[in-house]
């Protein structure tokens, strides 16, 4: 026999409405009771009628989720931490690919929002604002939450880490460890890569080291970006001695070229990239990278999603950033 809500209310000694908050993440809920009702709603495996939930709200408990690449095991980390938040309350989550294509992700926005989507959560490969996207976003009545990476000109709920800050942190770091002739592998011309690019610069600025001719290369986001990027940066002279990556990808890919030229990291060169993506220590030399909270952005994300569907009318965006957490490893580790 399906286990019920009643039976889930019964066994905890709490209300029926009660726990139908909770399973809705209803912040009228105790955070502690809800995760009583969390908890023994997966060990009776409880499953929730969605025909009927959905004919009774006139809801499709679908939630859209847009990332520019499945493949990158950051955005797999913000997956599941969407997951571990919406999937306990009965949604589903529809994920597509944009790979980095602003117009694929935007017919992506509108099929979603054809099957009717009760929300988004977009890592948006779209550099700003267009009347196509804005209205697309607005056109089904979903509601939406930004994560990662910020559109400029789009007021909206976004859930992301403040990308100048890791610029300058993963550049100082550099400059900390005695590296005078620092390059940066820039990302893509979408918020991220322009905030950590801008830390960077202002990183050398406030040690007073200058951004040399040739030293920003790349534009991409992958390790085969990195690597052809690292190439180029290794035919200068001087040569840097110490790179700051987009991402770990990046980074990945930098330092397979720097090893194929038979240079040592971190003495010749030191990497630092950008993520904290799970194979980061398990690279021939472990990579040194910035944590972003990328499980924890993703439940945050889902949390406001729902507070964003709870809510009733217009409501004023929220803006939610987590620190940059700097994780040293032997990649640009120097001793002496």
């Amino acid at each position: 026999m399906p286990v019920r809500m009643k039976d889930i209310a019964e066994d905890l000694g709490v209300s029926l409405m009660t726990v139908s908050k909770a399973l809705r993440n209803h912040s009228d809920v105790a955070a502690e009771t809800r995760e009583r009702i969390l908890r023994r709603a997966r060990e009776l495996q409880y499953q929730p009628n969605l025909t009927a939930r959905g004919l009774a709200s006139r809801r499709s408990f679908l939630i859209g989720l847009i990332v520019p690449d499945m493949m990158h095991s950051f955005f797999a980390e913000v997956a599941r931490g969407i997951g571990d938040r919406l999937e306990p309350q009965g949604y589903q989550i529809l994920i597509a690919n944009s790979a980095e294509r602003a117009e694929r992700e935007l017919r992506q926005i509108r099929s979603f929002m054809g099957r009717g989507v009760d929300g988004l959560i977009i890592a948006s490969a779209a550099g700003g604002a267009t009347g196509p996207l804005a209205e697309a976003l607005t056109a089904g009545g979903a509601r939406y939450v930004l994560i990662d990476r910020a559109i400029a000109g789009l007021d909206a709920n976004y859930v992301g880490v403040d990308n100048e800050e890791i610029g300058y942190l993963a550049a100082t770091h550099l400059i900390e460890q005695g590296c005078q002739r620092v390059a940066h592998i820039q990302g893509p011309a979408i918020s991220t890569g322009t905030g950590r690019l801008n830390g960077y610069r202002r990183a050398l600025e406030s040690h007073r080291l200058a951004v040399l001719p040739g030293y920003v290369s790349g534009g991409e986001y992958e390790d085969a970006a990195g690597y052809g990027a690292m190439r180029r940066l290794l035919e200068l002279k001087p040569r840097p001695d110490g790179v700051f990556c987009y991402n770990d990808p990046v980074a990945a890919g930098a330092m397979k070229a720097i090893l194929e030229a038979g240079l040592r990291i971190p003495r010749d060169i030191a990497v630092i990239g950008a993520g904290n993506v799970h194979y980061s220590d398990l690279l021939r030399v472990p990579l040194s990278t910035i944590d972003q909270s990328s499980s924890l952005m993703g439940q945050t994300a889902a949390d406001l999603l729902t507070d964003a569907m709870q809510t009733k009318g217009p409501a004023a965006p929220r803006r939610i950033l987590f620190p940059p957490q700097l994780v040293v490893r032997d990649s640009s580790r120097r001793i002496g």
